[in-house]
């Protein structure tokens, strides 16, 4: 069951954050760049991640304030504020103490709130951070994306908010994936508007950890896959180079975040750090014909009729985001990426 939106209050703005798992940890998770509480569960990559983290801690996420569900605010956020909201909701869901789990821009946020509250963080998860976003100022030893980079990103936010343009680029394993292009720009649309997502990535840019990485006193975790193009592994060698006693694991794999590509890797190593336990891989679903349900296998049929998800949903008396679900069920199961693909291999896959 999904669970319920929850409203924290900081300086009087209402902060969506939502509390999920049983386990002994609590862990505050800030996926980065702009969330939606709702709609993040409709995408199943995300969803199976969620569930991981929580077969081992207490999650707290939210949705950072002018994004998602939290009120909207005007256009220049303090860090201060931003740092206010998460001991908000750790007050508002009952965490005395915490992990911090963040990624990237949430990693650096994370690490900010350890140097400022440093009795409320028992140990820090930095997924793809960075001291600095925009390397701009004539430091060579800290890495970051060039103000040409930076402003040709935000010069095609529109565009990308409008149809996913350019979302494999950050996250190759789904490049050409059109089911979740579709969830991605309408998680985008849900979560921010144009103007608030450049202001949102204004705020990250001004983002800078170099004065207060010494002073990082938690128990550390610095993570992100070797591969990966958009924030490189740099960024993270030069957090663990600063951080006193930090632990550095670089995963295979080019995905910028931990729900994509082999993301059973990601919550294995984050579990064995935060709990001292590791575990033996989660089993992943059974592969091939025999491993869909009746429903899916239904969907899979009409899918490859040519129906699209509105009329298989009528066909069968479901919801359409239902049938997108059970499509990317599918897919996982069968190892195809698309609907097209899954027509052209339906004989060799027994459909």
């Amino acid at each position: 069951m999904r669970p319920r939106v929850l409203y924290a209050t900081s300086d009087g703005v209402s902060i969506a954050y939502q509390v999920f798992g049983s386990g002994a940890i609590d862990l505050v998770f800030q996926p980065g760049f702009v969330s939606h509480l709702d709609l993040a569960w409709e995408e199943p990559f995300l969803a199976r991640f969620l569930e991981g983290l929580a077969g081992f801690s207490r999650v707290i996420w939210f949705d950072k304030r002018g994004t998602g569900l939290s009120d909207p605010v005007g256009p220049d956020v303090p860090v201060g504020h931003r740092l206010a909201d998460i001991r908000a909701v750790m007050d508002a869901a009952g965490a005395r103490r915490a992990a911090l789990f963040g990624v990237s821009e949430g990693a650096a946020l994370s690490a900010l709130f350890a140097t400022t509250d440093p009795g409320r963080v028992s140990a820090l998860v930095l997924w793809a951070g960075f001291a600095r976003l925009v390397a701009d100022d004539g430091d060579g030893e800290c890495p970051g994306w060039s103000r040409e980079f930076f402003d040709a990103f935000l010069a095609g936010l529109d565009r990308a908010r409008a149809d996913g343009t350019g979302i494999g680029v950050p996250n190759p394993s789904i490049e050409g994936d059109e089911r979740y292009r579709d969830w991605f720009v309408r998680y985008v649309r849900a979560a921010a508007g144009p103007g608030q997502l450049r202001q949102v990535m204004a705020a990250n840019a001004r983002l800078d950890l170099r004065p207060v990485l010494r002073a990082v006193g938690a128990r550390t975790l610095v993570i992100q896959r070797a591969d990966e193009a958009w924030v490189p592994v740099e960024n993270s060698r030069y957090l663990a180079a600063r951080i006193a006693g930090a632990k550095l694991v670089e995963l295979p794999g080019v995905d910028h975040w931990p729900w994509l590509g082999d993301a059973d890797s990601a919550v294995a190593e984050i579990e064995a750090f935060l709990t001292g336990v590791r575990r033996a891989r989660r089993p992943r679903q059974v592969w091939g014909i025999g491993s869909l349900t009746k429903r899916e296998h239904e969907v899979a049929r009409l899918a490859i009729e040519g129906h699209r998800a509105a009329a298989i949903a009528a066909r069968l008396g479901i919801g359409e985001r239902t049938v997108e679900t059970h499509l990317a069920n599918v897919y996982l199961k069968l190892g195809v990426t698309s609907k097209v693909e899954l027509a052209r291999q339906a004989s060799r896959l027994g459909l």
